[in-house]
């Protein structure tokens, strides 16, 4: 089910490696769903109240993340704060706001990483908890030559059903990453992959090459009993930064630049702050 939901940005020859990258706080210094929480505010998706939240949950995220049972729980939420959207509409929302808000949190590390990926003839996989409609764009912009992102249903009449159709969390990242290697002929004693979270200890393992990104306590101490690198991600950098005379969008420029995006589905993360907030009271 799982390479259903990979979806290639172009077609390109199938070089025998990969490097698999998780996206929030690995490759982009924030959570790419809140980091759109203004965007859909601004277009009627959330109260202001709930931009509130996302905002705070932002912060809670930069400090901590989540653990397992607060990533399930949240699952549910956003399944109920999603239904009704239209998809069109998000889409519109991320696309004429994509440049201004993801292009500045890009981690300059994780960018000259995957330069280096692909000037070795790797491809890069984007596989991300976050949401395809804010995910899929992200990696179209930057060069990812594929997308594993969480997909929720949509109805007749183009809105979201409030059902998750499809959840790239923990061992199911593990799952496409496998499904991956057999239909594009990845040789995965061969290939690397980066996170930030033990969530991603399935991923992390279904590699010869794993990395722990700004890990949380949970992966440093796994990583540093594996004996896996521990990488300290903490330059933000604008992409034309990188490379004067660099022309945002252009793609050809950008997969040279090589820098990629984009923690659940939209909007999810706000039920963090919802739930600290239930919990004082």
């Amino acid at each position: 089910m799982g390479c259903a939901y990979a979806r290639g940005v172009e077609n390109h020859s199938l070089p025998r490696t990969a490097a698999f990258f998780d996206l929030d706080k690995t490759v982009i210094a924030k959570s790419s769903t809140l980091t759109f929480s203004k965007s859909f505010y601004q277009g009627g998706l959330i109260n202001r109240r709930a931009a509130l939240r996302t905002a705070y949950a932002q912060f809670v995220f930069m400090l901590g993340g989540m653990d397992h049972d607060q990533m399930e729980r949240m699952r549910a939420y956003m399944s109920a704060m999603c239904r009704g959207w239209n998809v069109q509409q998000v889409k519109e929302l991320v696309a004429e706001t994509l440049h201004d808000l993801i292009d500045p949190i890009i981690y300059d590390e994780a960018a000259s990483l995957i330069e280096m990926h692909h000037t070795a003839g790797r491809d890069v996989v984007i596989v991300s908890t976050s949401g395809a409609e804010v995910v899929e764009p992200i990696g179209e912009l930057l060069g990812a030559d594929r997308v594993v992102a969480t997909r929720m249903a949509v109805g007749d009449d183009g809105c979201f059903t409030g059902e998750v159709e499809y959840y790239a969390y923990g061992p199911t990242k593990a799952e496409a990453i496998k499904e991956l290697a057999e239909s594009e002929g990845y040789d995965l004693a061969r290939c690397y992959a980066y996170s930030d979270s033990a969530t991603d200890l399935p991923m992390l393992r279904s590699v010869g090459h794993p990395h722990a990104v700004n890990p949380d306590r949970t992966l440093r101490r796994e990583a540093v009993a594996q004996g896996w690198p521990v990488l300290d991600f903490h330059r933000p950098v604008r992409l034309k930064q990188r490379i004067p005379g660099l022309a945002v969008p252009a793609r050809p420029a950008l997969v040279v630049a090589a820098a990629i995006g984009a923690a659940a589905a939209t909007a999810g993360l706000v039920w963090y702050a919802s739930r600290r907030r239930s919990a004082i009271a």
